[in-house]
């Protein structure tokens, strides 16, 4: 791999080729799905922004 060439591995985009956008030079990052939820926080109700991973593994409790 020499300069802007970047090697076709035949990888999927999501598990983190090229996929169709070849010309790229950095690899694609992979975010975290945030989603902002109303909960109990010191016994008051507040809004926060949470990943969903985090809420299905009920790190919190929704009201």
């Amino acid at each position: 791999m020499s300069g802007n060439n970047v090697p076709r591995k035949g990888q999927p985009k999501k598990q983190g080729g090229a996929g169709q956008h070849i010309g790229v030079r950095s690899k694609r990052t992979f975010k975290a799905n945030i989603v902002r939820v109303k909960t109990i926080l010191n016994s008051t109700v507040q809004h926060i922004k949470i990943c969903t991973s985090c809420l299905k593994a009920n790190k919190i409790v929704k009201v």
